[in-house]
């Protein structure tokens, strides 16, 4: 509707094209360090190791010298293409393939983070406090439930180490320090422990790295937000590693 009906005298508001114009085009976080989580990995003959992601915060370049986490592997950016078309710069929202330098398919994986090596790059992250909303789990979570956690391209298994807080839902105050445990309904802070290398960003500093869903027995039983993250200190052995000198 472009002009205001005469049948409708009732309605003050605008018109249905007056409301589009006046939304406002939500700002990309092009000003944020790179993070772009990988979703597939090919190798294009002539060309080489080619990733393919979402950039979901910062800009990325060819020429740009690159880390991607939680390998740890620094390289740089032969060129960036977006259907089939070379980019100059590829910013938040673009689904890009890029081509990068002496890195073999076999060493990067879906759920890899690529960051700016220069610009707080992405560190696997050893340990993080989350706060999860169980929305369908037929039973009681207790410390040490085990479910495999949907974060951006990632899908790895993370142990909730410890119940730390159970939280009321309307009000957000904690209502029971270190509960047994949690059911349908209830809100918590959780200490959640990846088993596998997985890299994990604070909500409020990288929202897209930050929310997860909780899968299990088929179905997402739970959702969260990363509220803060230990970084794995370089040259600890990986959580997987680890796991393997206890056997």
């Amino acid at each position: 509707c472009l002009e205001p009906s005469a049948n409708m005298p009732w309605w003050k508001g605008p018109t249905l094209l007056g409301a589009l114009n006046n939304l406002e085009v939500p700002k990309r976080p092009v000003d944020k360090p790179l993070r772009l989580p990988i979703q597939d990995v090919f190798k294009i003959g002539g060309i080489g190791t080619v990733p393919v992601g979402r950039v979901e915060t910062g800009i990325l370049r060819p020429g740009q010298v690159i880390t991607i986490a939680p390998a740890n592997l620094s390289t740089e950016v032969k060129s960036v293409e977006m259907h089939h078309t070379a980019l100059e710069q590829a910013t938040p929202g673009d689904n890009v393939g890029f081509n990068v330098k002496n890195i073999a398919v076999k060493d990067l994986k879906r759920g890899f983070v690529v960051g700016d090596s220069r610009v707080d790059p992405p560190q696997e992250t050893e340990k993080f406090v989350a706060q999860v909303m169980i929305m369908n789990h037929p039973g009681e979570i207790h410390s040490n439930y085990t479910p495999v956690l949907d974060c951006h391209t990632s899908h790895i298994a993370c142990k909730f180490e410890e119940l730390l807080t159970k939280i009321d839902r309307r009000t957000g105050r904690a209502t029971e320090e270190f509960p047994k445990m949690v059911k349908t309904g209830d809100s918590a802070l959780v200490q959640i422990v990846p088993t596998k290398p997985m890299v994990v960003e604070p909500f409020t500093e990288y929202p897209p790295l930050g929310r997860f869903a909780v899968r299990d027995m088929r179905s997402t039983v739970a959702v969260g937000v990363v509220k803060s993250t230990t970084k794995k200190a370089p040259g600890k052995a990986g959580a997987a590693a680890a796991g393997k000198k206890k056997q």
